[in-house]
């Protein structure tokens, strides 16, 4: 966000910065809770840099106040490649508190080395599916006092849980599964008290929309390998009925040919056959006249 064009279009990453200097702020006393939520209401529904930039004029700290810096050139996501998503520098969110409420931290963001996150009646989900990362190694610390925090994890990322529970608990199920070579390490911290820190290990979805077009043309190959050897099948029973039928029709040719070359060779043995059976048929008639 610049002076020259409040017109461009927010990003997630400056709208949390914008979040991240109103919390600060909260914590300061400098607003209290009602003037805190109505900012907060505002940034998240900023489209544009000019509309980001009035929501902290009057707080003492000047980088989110003034818009950040745009490159107008689309960096590419991160393919799988760790060592590309290990990007060093800030966290684009440091910390996030949820109390009677909730919070979100996901999509492209990036991770600082140490996010502290506290939930009061309430939930929060940090989504690092998609994130970056400032360091090789993330400790996320969680506090859930009767409320919960969620950490959704892409796989090959080696997830450690060292946080303590006291009529609550942490998820310890992902833990001791090995990570892919340079991917991040993520250490889970804290204090759970009739509450829970989750972790789940999901694909992103779009992975798991690659995933699902590739069984879905892996069963359009089946599908049509069946029908083609079907079909191979079909050709070759229809082939073999039509060579025995030919066999069929030269073996009954080659026996009319047969016939009709013994009559031709012997053409008396016909007539001594027809008259044996003319003096058979007299003699059956005579015996019973007589």
């Amino acid at each position: 966000m610049t002076d020259d064009a409040p017109e461009l279009r927010a990003s997630d990453a400056d709208r949390e910065r914008v979040a991240e200097v109103l919390r600060d702020a909260l914590a300061e006393g400098r607003l209290d809770m009602a003037e805190f939520e109505e900012r907060l209401d505002a940034t998240y529904a900023a489209r544009t840099y000019g509309e980001l930039a009035p929501i902290t004029k009057d707080l003492p700290v000047g980088a989110p106040a003034s818009a950040p810096k745009v490159s107008m050139t689309k960096e590419p996501a991160g393919q799988g490649d760790w060592a590309g998503r290990i990007t060093g520098g800030e966290g684009s969110s440091t910390w996030a508190v949820a109390v009677l409420s909730g919070f979100q931290r996901k999509g492209r963001w990036r991770v600082p080395r140490k996010f502290t996150s506290f939930a009061f009646w309430g939930g929060g989900e940090i989504d690092l599916r998609e994130a970056d990362f400032a360091d090789r190694e993330t400790v996320l610390n969680c506090v859930a006092i009767m409320g919960g925090v969620n950490v959704i994890v892409p796989p090959g990322i080696e997830v450690v849980v060292r946080g303590i529970g006291i009529m609550g608990g942490f998820d310890h199920s992902q833990e001791g599964v090995p990570g892919d070579p340079g991917a991040p390490r993520v250490i889970l911290t804290g204090f759970a008290f009739w509450g829970g820190v989750g972790v789940e290990r999901k694909q992103t979805r779009a992975e798991r929309q690659r995933l699902k077009e590739e069984r879905r043309q892996e069963k359009l190959d089946r599908k049509q390998a069946m029908k083609d050897l079907h079909a191979s099948y079909r050709d070759d029973l229809q082939d073999a009925h039509r060579r025995m039928l030919e066999g069929h029709k030269d073996l009954l040719r080659g026996a009319l040919d047969d016939g009709r070359d013994r009559r031709d060779r012997h053409p008396e043995d016909r007539h001594d056959r027809h008259g044996e059976d003319r003096r058979d048929r007299h003699d059956r008639r005579d015996h019973r006249e007589g």
